[in-house]
């Protein structure tokens, strides 16, 4: 057993990196980043599907503390953010401390010792007293309980799976699901397949993404100038956090993002029967806005069908949609999103007293402010439970997290205490008040969403602003938190 580590890391996406670079800072050598793939990348290292990019731009899809001059584009492809956090790892020194193809099937605090046990799928265990876990809430993919998958006589997958050794020219392309992933490579691969049938369930608020490429002069500039580089990102999180007050309902805010979606939807769709088609009937926010500057333009394409019926089920030829309609397909590409309310159920995490995290969450993933919870003492969570947003970059998220880790850490040795656990009344303090601020958000519409579980409980979504969310995260209150 390897038992002589400050901290488990797991996962290596954004979260885990900034962890790792943070605690190496604060003096924290001795740790590990546990990471089941091949590289460093989390999200950005399993989608690689054609037109795979971030919706946020890349001057405030960075840390603050490795600002990226070079970004090619307004809004990076996925392969110059992974590369970004390739480089991250070797500028800091922490590339060594991370193992891939170390997947975590187990984790188990050992109250006696006050230590955490993580058992890998090798069977290989390690000990540390501090488990952090860098999950996030975009890595498992789902299927929406579409049944018939099996039977599929063509090439099939998930948008995060993508088969890049399969020649889509000419081909008849089944896409279900319209969502963030989907609006990206669905432009991509109309350009080459024969015929691309879009299976939309429910339409979404389409925003123009805006996007450019840099020129080498503004390239220059920013890295000669890097104060003009900052002074940018800090404007971009600015100028985005204003844009919570559309999340909100009733505000007037609300209606003019829904007014520039619908204004740029009739700008560039013309038909009136696909207009209809593309017209959300839910408030704006409900659902995840998205962005894109080609989608709507794809679906005029000739080679292009947008079909709204619900899918039934997938056949052995293709798709058979509610009113018995068999389209057929020679490819399936499933872009119906991710499991997002488990978070962490791949890895069975057992806290004191013996209960697992999933049975805490029965009734859906809480945490205090996203990070700790009740009964599961030196356990922190970077992206957790209603962290996630709608208007701003996660990366500001992830950062006050890692900042709130690594005081909480510093506390424990400062105290020579063994063991730091949320108090039961704070905890539930904080989730009351929580689910009522969310009461007044677009969250809590009638529309289904991946934001919540199927009983209606918000479960990712934080319920303010970014700058009031790292507000409360600039210092643990030690008075909501036992110490041993």
């Amino acid at each position: 057993m390897v038992d002589d580590l400050d901290a488990i890391i797991i996962g290596a996406g954004f979260a885990g990196l900034n962890a790792a670079v943070k605690l190496q800072e604060a003096g924290f050598g001795r740790f590990v980043v546990l990471e089941k793939g091949d590289r460093i990348g989390g999200t950005w290292r399993d989608n690689t599907y054609p037109g795979a990019c971030c919706d946020v731009p890349s001057r405030l899809y960075s840390f603050s503390f490795a600002l990226n001059p070079d970004w090619s584009r307004a809004f990076s492809p996925h392969n110059e953010i992974r590369d970004y956090m390739e480089r991250v790892a070797d500028q800091f020194g922490v590339k060594d401390r991370f193992r891939f193809h170390a997947e975590v099937e187990k984790a188990v605090w050992d109250e006696t010792a006050a230590r955490w046990t993580v058992t890998l799928k090798s069977g290989e265990t390690l000990s540390a007293p501090v488990l952090v876990s860098g999950l996030g809430q975009l890595n498992k993919p789902g299927f929406a309980g579409i049944p018939g998958r099996e039977v599929f006589k063509g090439d099939a997958w998930h948008s995060a799976r993508w088969r890049h050794d399969v020649d889509l020219t000419g081909k008849t392309v089944g896409c279900i699901g319209a969502g963030a992933s989907a609006i990206q490579y669905i432009p991509e691969i109309a350009k080459t397949a024969g015929k691309v049938i879009v299976f939309q369930r429910t339409p979404n608020y389409i925003v123009p993404r805006l996007d450019r490429a840099f020129s080498d002069f503004e390239k220059w500039l920013y890295r000669t100038i890097p104060a003009l580089d900052r002074l940018n990102r800090w404007f971009l999180w600015q100028m985005m956090d204003l844009r919570f007050a559309a999340f909100k309902t009733g505000t007037k805010s609300a209606d003019s993002f829904k007014a520039l979606a619908i204004k740029y939807l009739d700008g560039v769709v013309t038909d009136p029967v696909l207009k209809a088609k593309l017209t959300p009937d839910y408030p704006i926010g409900c659902k995840r806005i998205l962005v894109s500057d080609d989608y709507y333009q794809a679906l005029m394409r000739p080679n292009v069908e947008l079909v709204t019926e619900g899918v039934e089920a997938v056949t052995a030829g293709g798709v058979r949609t509610t009113d018995g309609a068999e389209h057929a397909c020679d490819v399936l590409v499933f872009g119906t999103g991710f499991v997002t309310t488990d978070f962490i159920s791949p890895v069975e995490i057992v806290g004191a007293g013996g209960q697992t995290l999933n049975a805490a969450w029965a009734d859906g993933a809480e945490a205090y402010l996203g990070v700790t919870v009740t009964g599961f003492p030196n356990l922190f969570m970077l992206y957790g439970p209603n962290t996630n947003l709608g208007h701003n970059s996660i990366i500001v998220m992830i950062e006050a997290q890692v900042r709130y880790l690594v005081e909480a850490m510093g506390e424990l040795k400062r105290r020579g205490a063994k063991s730091m656990a949320i108090k039961p009344e704070a905890f539930i303090k904080f989730n009351v008040e929580l689910q009522r601020d969310l009461e007044d958000t677009a969250w809590a519409g009638s529309c289904s969403s991946w934001y919540k579980t199927a009983s209606g409980k918000i479960t990712n979504n934080w319920s303010d602003d970014t700058a009031t969310y790292m507000k409360r995260m600039r210092h643990p209150v030690l008075e909501d938190y036992v110490f041993g």
